[in-house]
């Protein structure tokens, strides 16, 4: 397989098509290789239009899906950012070129492990793996300038919003499949919440999302 010509027909391909358009994450992915982050067995696949298998029930999101997320994030050098749900550290790879700081929180200690391991011997040398269950929060108290989920919730817990440093925002995927929306929500100055749905798409859920009370008859 010619690599090269792979990664630019992923960008051209699948990439740009979906309304990414910015030319520094565009450039990001080339610079950042995706193909260093995906398990060995799947690495023929890795600029595949496919959620990649990782492990434990885990898989990466799609390329097309992590650009436009990183897109929508609109990051800043001096972003300290929150990634919930390291996965394979790609993503995590890719916000440590944009923001000043990233810390990345991962369920599966195994994985956690495996994301260090690759994010350290690449250079992402900003980025802190955390092992936990980030589901209702991280570090109560602490805030960030950008959070992102890497798996979807039904509703979002207030302690996601509770993070969201004043002139900041979160991006997450909410609701139950097959009816998921990408919400950004932008954090004023005063700490008025402003939220923006981007698009639709449906992904895995993050492990011990809070359930919203359902309806049974």
């Amino acid at each position: 397989m010619n690599i090269e010509q792979a990664r630019f027909n992923m960008v051209e391909q699948q990439i740009r098509p979906w309304e990414v358009l910015d030319t520094t994450v565009l450039d990001l992915l080339y610079e950042v290789r995706r193909e260093d982050f995906v398990p060995e067995a799947w690495r023929m696949l890795a600029f595949a239009d496919m959620e990649i298998p990782l492990g434990f029930g885990e898989s990466m999101l799609s390329p097309k899906l992590e650009a436009r997320f990183i897109q929508e994030m609109r990051l800043k050098k001096s972003d300290r950012v929150l990634e919930v749900g390291a996965g394979s550290g790609y993503m995590a790879a890719l916000l440590s070129r944009l923001a000043a700081e990233v810390t990345t929180v991962e369920i599966h200690a195994e994985l956690a492990a495996a994301a260090a391991q690759k994010l350290r011997s690449h250079g992402h040398d900003n980025v802190t793996v955390e092992v936990g269950d980030a589901a209702q929060g991280w570090q109560p108290g602490r805030q960030w300038d950008v959070i992102v989920l890497t798996g979807s919730v039904p509703v979002l817990p207030q302690a996601f919003l509770d993070a969201v440093a004043p002139g900041g925002c979160l991006l997450a995927v909410v609701g139950d499949a097959p009816a998921m929306e990408v919400v950004r929500w932008k954090r004023d100055a005063a700490g008025n919440f402003h939220s923006e749905t981007l698009f639709e798409t449906v992904i895995p859920p993050l492990h011990h999302v809070q359930q919203p009370e359902r309806f049974t008859f």
